[in-house]
């Protein structure tokens, strides 16, 4: 399944004045970055998380917004990314708000390590 080509170009044409939205393809979905940070997914059933930590939870909570999650053999799996509020899907102001929150927890996020070859 392809990621809904609609919604990648509404988040790349809000978030434009942020910085370069990139993407790549994760598992039927699309893992998306500004400026090389990772800030927020697109699910394969087409819905936009934010990517959110500790110290950004108390927000999303208060808005409502649910945490990812999915489920393993034996039991509920949980990322560190939040459902997007309704209120992104029509206005630019809100989907770069919640954007810009993501992109900090993004930037608080311990750097990868590299793998040796």
């Amino acid at each position: 399944m392809a990621v809904d080509a609609g919604l990648l170009d509404w988040v790349a044409e809000a978030v434009e004045p942020m910085g370069n939205l990139t993407h790549r393809k994760m598992m039927g979905g699309a893992t998306l970055y500004l400026d090389g940070t990772v800030f927020a997914i697109i699910s394969s059933d087409d819905v936009l998380w934010f990517k959110a930590d500790a110290e950004s939870d108390a927000v999303w909570d208060a808005a409502g917004c649910d945490r990812f999650t999915f489920q393993m053999k034996d039991r509920l799996a949980t990322m560190n990314y939040r459902r997007a509020p309704d209120d992104v899907f029509d206005d630019a102001d809100a989907l770069r708000e919640w954007a810009a929150l993501g992109l900090e927890a993004g930037r608080r996020a311990p750097a990868k390590k590299t793998r040796l070859k």
